[in-house]
């Protein structure tokens, strides 16, 4: 079985491009021509060169000795969080705006939810000098500030979305139909792989860099390319799906992606695509998301704004359709503790997105020589306000 698209843009069930007309001319225009560009020696010559000097590659690879004895077994963590702008989105933000570039485009648009992507599209627009214009649920302008202003002033444009639940799926609608109405001139960079073929792949591709420093570190470190265990959490899944990339085809490595729970599954406050959803079209795509009996997309919910989207890539629901990766969830509450451990513990304060790979940790039974690495996909600055917020209930209770 291939847990890679297809010629026809699919992974298994998943996938496709389902479009209006007028997106057709964009997205043919990505499909015949993306790979051909990106695999070109000059593309991938200018790309792993910045990879290199801006945005800070290879991440190390970090054993944490203190999370080891707390959870058991060995455990890495995969620092994405030490890539400029903070998180690992840089690495598919700087692809696309490459490939844009090279596509002759001028303007650049993108969605966000953390902002984490938003900062990152902003920075390699900046660097570039393309026009950008990010759009992102006002919801989350108001609970991501910091990176609001961050994207700002790298020179970007920021549209609060209204519609909606104000959230990330809202600012994708905004994004898409920016889209439809400048064909021409202007390059979608969608943050995640989601939306129609060939973003998936393409996203994939870029954020395949982080599995395959993996190996290389982990040869270094232990002797062996292969870890037992591979965490990372899930929302669209750019992240997790970068860590798992370069083991998909090893049956030893055991993949699990966290999704948000939320509340709790059993709650109307969640948002894990793949506990509670079945399949639809959501963005473009063939896919797993959570909707009504008439298929209404339904709002869900995360403290998490980067994992606040009621779907999945299509390679994810393949990899669980296919058994192939294991998808569980961390609620809200475990994500804040699992936060607060590891900043207590190793001194390294992650995003509330990569908590919820952090907690899950202690729901592996480790023995003590399993070998474990957990992505870290971003920091947690943007999220201190959200953090102490918790501490604070926590007190008052």
């Amino acid at each position: 079985m291939s847990f890679y698209v297809n010629k026809e843009g699919y992974f298994g069930n998943y996938g496709g491009a389902y479009i209006p007309e007028f997106l057709y001319p964009n997205i043919e225009e990505l499909r015949t021509s993306y790979r051909e560009i990106v695999d070109s020696d000059d593309f991938k010559s200018e790309f792993k060169k910045l990879l290199r000097d801006y945005v800070g590659r290879p991440t190390p690879l970090y054993f944490a000795p203190s999370l080891s004895k707390a959870c058991g077994g060995k455990i890495y963590l995969k620092r994405e969080d030490l890539c400029h702008t903070g998180s690992h989105k840089l690495n598919n933000a700087l692809g696309q705006a490459l490939l844009a570039k090279r596509l002759g485009k001028k303007r650049i648009i993108a969605e966000t939810g953390a902002g984490q992507h938003g900062v990152a599209t902003a920075t390699a627009c900046a660097l570039l000098g393309i026009e950008c214009v990010v759009y992102m649920g006002q919801v989350d302008t108001e609970r991501q500030a910091p990176n609001v202003a961050r994207m700002k002033y790298l020179g970007a444009e920021v549209v609060p979305v209204t519609s909606g639940s104000k959230t990330l799926k809202d600012a994708t609608n905004e994004a898409m139909r920016d889209w439809i109405a400048h064909p021409i001139t202007t390059h979608y960079i969608i943050g995640s792989v989601v939306g129609p073929h060939p973003f998936p792949d393409m996203v994939a591709r870029f954020q395949s860099v982080i599995s395959e420093e993996m190996r290389a570190q982990l040869k270094s470190e232990t002797g062996n390319e292969c870890p037992d265990i591979v965490v990372a959490c899930v929302g669209g899944g750019s992240n997790a799906i970068g860590a798992f990339y370069n083991y998909l085809e090893e049956e030893s490595v055991r993949l699990v992606a966290v999704e948000a729970a939320g509340e709790g599954v059993d709650t109307d406050r969640s948002a894990a695509t793949l506990a509670l959803g079945k399949d639809g079209v959501l963005h473009g795509c063939r896919t797993v998301l959570v909707q009504t009996e008439d298929g209404q997309v339904v709002e869900v919910h995360s403290a998490s704004a980067g994992l606040d989207y009621p779907g999945i890539g299509p390679q994810h629901a393949h990899l669980h359709q296919s058994k192939r990766a294991e998808y569980v969830s961390a609620t809200d509450e475990e994500a804040f503790i699992a936060a607060r451990e590891l900043s207590r513990l190793e001194g390294i304060i992650p995003a509330l997105e990569s908590a919820h790979a952090v907690a899950y940790l202690k729901k592996l039974s480790l023995s003590e020589n399993d070998t474990v690495v957990v992505n870290l996909s971003g920091r947690g600055d943007k999220d201190m306000e959200s953090y102490f917020s918790f501490e604070e209930s926590r007190r008052e209770k």
